[in-house]
Formats: structure tokens, C-alpha cells, sequence
């Protein structure tokens, strides 16, 4: 996979510039995210209330005790903006539009202190038919708790810029 990470932009200063142009997108190759991100009650609490989703097991400790998890389940809407945006600095960064998410889907329940990390396969490119400076790739990411266990899968289709040199 080739990436222009760093500019120049004086002798012996550099500029980062993260995220992948169209030809660097490179079909059946996997970009593993790091670091990974724990999740705090924090995180669960405040994106839960900010979505509006007030249901108990998010928020009442103690209703969600009485459940068959026994505790407290992160909000799946914090599970997918925490794995997809741990996505951005190199899939999205120099995206000009998110097209899309397909088939997402919840596999394992994401608790208070686990540790999410992210994989991302890339499924396939195609050049705009609209746009000549753009092209539209369709990624696989796969969000993984720290036992390795998969807690979230989505496909995103994302129109990203194409480099001058290579039009």
C-alpha cells in the first residue's frame, strides 16, 4: 500500500497528511487501526443521553443488573462511532464524501472497559463515473474487543479524491 504520510513543506520540515488517495486502495489488502480506545462509562452515558437513547440498560446500573448481561451494555451507536471513526486518520481523512454504510452488524455485546480495535479490508474500487477526480471505494471494517472477539462488522462506500499525477 503506498501513502503520502508527510509533506514537505521546508527543508527539514514535514506536514502529516493522513488518509489514502484512490490508488492507494488496493483490493483484499487489511489496514489494521491502532491504538486501540477503552471504553468508558462516560463515553456510554453521554453519547447515549446526546442520541437520546435513554434506555435503562445504557444508563441504570442497577435495571441493567437485573438483565440477562448483569451489567451495563455500551450503547451500540458508541461502538460504531468509536470503531468507525478509529477508521478515519487513514481510510476517510482525505475522503470527500461517506456514500454510505451497508450491513452492519452487532455480533458480541461491548461492556464498560473493554478495548475496541479495528480492521479493515478493502472490498473494491472503481473510478466516478461522474466525477474524473474522484473514485469510490467500498471498504469491510470489523471492530474487536481485546479477547479478539468481533463486536461489530460494516461495509462504508466512501468517494475519495484521486491523485494529480495519476489522472
Amino acid at each position: 500500500m503506498r501513502t503520502n504520510s508527510f509533506h514537505t513543506v521546508a527543508p527539514g520540515t514535514y506536514r502529516e497528511d493522513g488518509g489514502l488517495e484512490y490508488e492507494d486502495f488496493v483490493p483484499d489488502e487489511v489496514v489494521e487501526h491502532r491504538p486501540g480506545r477503552t471504553i468508558t462509562m462516560t463515553d456510554n452515558v453521554w453519547s447515549s443521553l446526546l442520541c437520546l437513547n435513554q434506555h435503562p440498560l445504557h444508563i441504570d446500573a442497577v435495571y441493567a443488573e437485573r438483565t440477562g448481561f448483569g451489567r451495563i451494555v455500551v450503547s451500540s451507536l458508541v461502538t460504531f462511532g468509536i470503531v468507525n471513526g478509529m477508521t478515519v486518520a487513514t481510510i476517510s481523512a482525505k475522503g470527500v464524501a461517506n456514500l454510505g454504510w451497508d450491513k452492519v452488524r452487532l455480533s458480541a455485546p461491548v461492556f464498560v472497559g473493554d478495548t475496541l480495535y479495528a480492521r479493515t479490508r478493502i472490498l473494491a474500487k472503481r473510478e466516478s463515473r461522474t466525477r474524473p477526480d474522484e473514485g469510490i471505494v467500498t471498504v469491510h471494517t470489523t471492530g474487536l474487543n481485546q479477547d479478539g472477539v468481533t463486536v461489530i462488522a460494516f461495509d462504508r462506500t466512501i468517494l475519495v479524491p484521486r491523485r494529480k499525477e495519476d489522472r
